[in-house]
């Protein structure tokens, strides 16, 4: 086993940047304890890795900071049927997260978060896959691809994500109607044209995945601390000390992984971190997931349905409005109805569900150390894409903690570039 001059590691966060991270960290022989008010092997872990889309995407990197949808943002926003919403009582709070919004919504700066974001998710299926191989997959994976489709309204901005997808080499495959339909013969032809991504999968049960992996990292020798985590601070180069409201924890080296609830602890280290919350949505068609074999995202509507075990998903839209105010009705009614009008066959939902993603205004995540705290690692700020970057986020991370070298380059991902 090779040594390591970091002797343990506290994590902050059980979800799946945090469980992948203790998992490739024990693999290396390093001592690790996660932290997190909630067991993930609990019914009440509700978090965004039980509650998301399911889909594993290594070709999404286009976001949100494109200059051919910032003119359609304000009319969204004052829509109550669309796919973005903004709780008004939280606008004041989101002046620094809009304002970088604006700096990085550009051709460049989208084509810089397009080329870093390749980088990772194209090594995202292959750092799954290896965890795969220790686990117990069954009826928790499908590999049939993954289909977005789109009506001729925004041709523009479908032809702008296929060239870039293109230009960084993504294997896609465009459809027509007739194809799409051929596909999923029980889908409304509302649309007109789609592409499918015949390499991608997705889970059945996003939590079902995320529990066996954290019960990897138990079965290693991994701890699991129930307990909720008020505060963090390095207090030498030697030592970081992860604080609850009862207990002390001390550690070599502390990451945090809390996704949209991470801020609270990076203000205390004094950095000025523009993080903040979409808030996501989704219901269950129970006993409907026959009705697709695989994931359908309809674009102009900014949201999608996955079968699952639970039944038949229906998740998206994305709300700007924090951690406290409560479920949007609205969005769940916006969701239903975008459901049924590419499916009329489906009936009343449940399990209405909101959860979390941290999202940052450049939409790159945040991977590396703290710049004041250097034994203060971050993992966060994933958007849409934490369940897909989850494996490769652990083993850049792990490796970062370990002190090995890399051949990516990690400089994007740092905090320095808001401060």
């Amino acid at each position: 086993m090779e040594k390591y001059k970091c002797k343990s590691v506290g994590i902050i966060g059980s979800g799946i940047q945090g469980v992948c991270i203790g998992l490739q960290l024990i693999k290396k022989g390093i001592p690790v304890t996660i932290f997190d008010r909630l067991d993930p092997l609990s019914l009440n872990f509700k978090s965004a890795s039980y509650g998301n889309a399911g889909h594993f995407s290594p070709y999404a990197v286009l976001q949100f900071n494109r200059t051919d949808i910032l003119s359609d943002v304000p009319k969204m926003l004052f829509s109550s049927y669309g796919p973005l919403a903004l709780k008004w009582n939280y606008v004041l709070k989101m002046i620094p997260w809009f304002s970088n919004y604006l700096k990085n919504c550009n051709k460049k700066s989208m084509l810089h978060t397009a080329k870093y974001m390749h980088q990772i998710l194209s090594l995202s299926n292959d750092a799954y896959e290896e965890i795969f191989k220790e686990i117990d997959t069954t009826n928790l994976i499908e590999k049939k691809g993954i289909i977005y489709v789109w009506t001729k309204r925004n041709l523009k901005s479908r032809e702008l994500e296929i060239k870039v997808r293109d230009d960084l080499g993504i294997k896609q495959k465009l459809l027509t109607q007739k194809e799409i339909i051929e596909l999923e013969p029980n889908l409304n032809p509302v649309f007109d044209a789609g592409v499918i991504y015949e390499g991608a999968m997705h889970a059945r049960d996003p939590h079902g995945i995320l529990k066996e992996i954290f019960k990897l990292f138990l079965k290693k020798g991994g701890k699991f601390i129930q307990d909720n985590i008020i505060s963090l601070k390095q207090n030498n180069e030697n030592q970081t000390v992860i604080k609850s409201e009862k207990e002390e924890y001390i550690f070599t080296k502390s990451v945090i992984a809390s996704g949209a609830f991470s801020k609270s602890l990076t203000d205390q280290l004094g950095e000025n971190i523009p993080l903040d919350t979409e808030r996501g949505y989704h219901v269950h068609f129970k006993d409907m997931d026959h009705l697709i074999s695989r994931p359908v995202i309809f674009l102009d509507k900014g949201f999608g349905m996955t079968p699952m075990n639970q039944g038949l998903r229906a998740v998206g839209t994305v709300e700007l409005g924090g951690l406290k105010n409560p479920l949007s009705k609205k969005r769940i009614d916006y969701l239903i109805k975008s459901a049924h009008e590419l499916l009329p066959q489906l009936k009343k939902p449940e399990d209405e569900w909101l959860g979390f993603r941290p999202t940052l205004p450049d939409f790159l995540p945040i991977i590396g150390p703290s710049l004041k705290n250097k034994n203060i690692i971050y993992a966060f700020g994933h958007h849409h894409l934490g369940w897909t970057l989850g494996a490769v986020t652990g083993k850049i991370v792990s490796g970062i903690v370990a002190e090995e070298k890399t051949n990516l380059d990690l400089s994007p991902y740092s905090s320095k570039r808001f401060n």
